[in-house]
């Protein structure tokens, strides 16, 4: 991500910046009370936006009455996320000719360029279907705890592609990550809405969340080597990844909905829980996007962690889910792991920055 103190262009594209002598100028004192300010602020939405949409993706996908069709609410969206990423870029450049020759030369010129971010856009499609299948089968906490492993998958991924070299502090941090999420799944923990509702099924759930994991470790990883090779923003990027994921959003409404979008509407269930859902959802790489550029990794993993506890709490209110004493032990390794693993920086080349756009990536969702 973009670094401040003036070292933008090269934090952009995924290099670390020499540390320089900070001045101290009234100026720079603001400066710094606005940068705390910013990263508090980030901290505080990113940790209730979290626990929202854990909350509001069991409500959404399990309530009584006409039932939505994901499809149509991830590619939705997708047009949000690229409405959104659109107007970030005009703020970028500053005037419409800039803005309209900046899109036409980057995405319409350079169509093979735009073609790289392809596959992560496909497979962000694919994740986010299965992240509302996982949502439909499990309840919010168990769900958001077993999506954690995410942070295993794309350390994987992270060494098998980007030949990235981890501490052995956090190989031991990602085995106690996955004996608590062993250990949730083990306990069969559920809400009112799963004991008394015989459609939903444990096993997909879990299959569709461990699916969706493998991809955003994937895809994340993917799209971080492609920002890094190039000198195009990450929002630019985000264009590019939208201009591709909403066709592909839509090719999946017809392979998985069709007959029921023929029959009942594209918009067949919307309302304004609907419409809550799809921009919480489109907001969250952005939040992402602010944490990733104004906070480190620990404090990112204490957001995280402190979604998971919000979320469980609130589910023992709002669903009846009912807490065992080895949920809870495997959800505080899983909090325990968080912590751990992002104790130290990854090892690696020191030209590359630890903070990248990955996240922007990985939380696409």
């Amino acid at each position: 991500m973009e670094e401040m103190n003036g070292t933008a262009d090269k934090a952009s594209r995924g290099y670390a910046t020499v540390p320089q002598n900070v001045d101290q100028t009234p100026a720079n004192s603001t400066s710094k009370k606005t940068s705390a300010f910013l990263k508090l602020t980030s901290l505080i939405t990113l940790t209730i936006q979290n626990a929202l949409l854990a909350l509001s993706l069991r409500y959404g996908t399990t309530r009584s009455g006409d039932r939505f069709f994901a499809s149509t609410a991830v590619l939705m969206t997708e047009i949000v996320k690229f409405s959104i990423c659109l107007l970030l870029v005009y703020f970028e450049k500053g005037s419409f000719s800039k803005w309209k020759n900046c899109l036409y030369r980057t995405v319409i010129q350079n169509p093979l360029d735009t073609l790289r971010v392809a596959v992560v856009a496909i497979l962000y499609v694919v994740q986010n279907n299965l992240l509302y299948l996982s949502a439909a089968n499990l309840d919010a906490t168990t769900n958001q705890v077993t999506y954690q492993l995410k942070i295993l998958t794309t350390a994987v991924f992270a060494v098998i592609m980007m030949k990235r070299r981890l501490l052995a502090l956090q190989w031991m941090a990602l085995l106690v990550l996955v004996i608590g999420i062993v250990l949730v799944q083990i306990t069969e923990s559920t809400d009112k809405i799963g004991k008394n509702n015989p459609d939903q099924n444990r096993l997909i759930g879990i299959a569709a969340a461990l699916g969706s994991c493998c991809l955003s470790g994937f895809a994340g990883i993917y799209f971080e080597m492609i920002l890094k090779t190039s000198d195009i923003s990450v929002w630019i990027r985000n264009v590019q990844l939208s201009c591709l994921s909403m066709p592909a959003a839509l090719v999946m409404c017809f392979l998985k909905d069709f007959e029921k979008i023929r029959d009942k509407g594209f918009f067949f269930g919307y309302d304004l829980f609907v419409i809550y859902l799809v921009l919480l959802q489109a907001g969250g790489g952005l939040i992402v996007a602010v944490v990733v550029k104004y906070a480190d990794n620990i404090l990112k993993g204490f957001a995280t962690s402190m979604a998971i506890v919000i979320s469980a709490v609130l589910s023992v209110y709002l669903f009846g889910f009912e807490i065992s004493l080895k949920f809870v032990l495997g959800a505080v390794l899983v909090v325990l792991s968080i912590f751990i693993y992002n104790m130290k920086p990854v090892k690696k080349d020191p030209v590359i920055q630890q903070d990248t756009p990955k996240a922007i990536a990985d939380d696409k969702v």
